[in-house]
């Protein structure tokens, strides 16, 4: 585990206001100042981990030795440009060895292997926007940063 690492997960879709980018960036600028977290991890499908990447973007002009890693769930070999694109968003990527024949499971292990090299796990996670047609990754997540015993931040 990486004490000063801290990783999103959430609903593919959000209620975004201006209320919540506020509190967000407060827990964030806060887990800077006063945790010394400077790696942020993103995974993707999800419109709050967009908007986390978005503020966290804007923290960074403030606080410009932090660094957004994008985890990826796919493609684990990237082209050049590719790579170039990613690193318009973010300062570094990669793609966890073991998601390698994860099929189905991938995205799942991925937010397996962000969960276990945060210390920090920030979750928007709401009952009433969770998915009944299947399971929802988001509380798959919430659940799995509980039993790490990870300090959760939920939204």
């Amino acid at each position: 585990m990486h004490d000063n690492t801290c990783c999103f997960f959430g609903h593919r879709t959000i209620n975004e206001t201006e209320e919540l980018k506020s509190k967000l960036i407060e827990i964030i600028e806060k887990l800077i100042v006063d945790e010394n977290v400077d790696t942020f991890l993103f995974g993707s499908k999800s419109r709050f981990n967009s908007l986390c990447l978005t503020l966290v973007t804007a923290l960074k002009e403030k606080y410009p030795h932090i660094k957004r890693i994008y985890v990826r769930a796919e493609f684990p070999y990237i082209n050049d440009d590719y790579l170039t694109y990613l690193l318009k968003s973010y300062d570094d990527t990669y793609y966890p060895e073991k998601l390698h024949g994860a099929g189905r499971a991938a995205y799942v292990e991925r937010n397996y292997e962000m969960i276990n090299k945060s210390q920090y796990c920030i979750v928007y996670y709401d009952e009433a926007n969770a998915p009944t047609t299947r399971k929802s990754g988001t509380k798959i997540a919430l659940d799995f940063c509980l039993k790490k015993g990870r300090n959760v931040i939920l939204i």
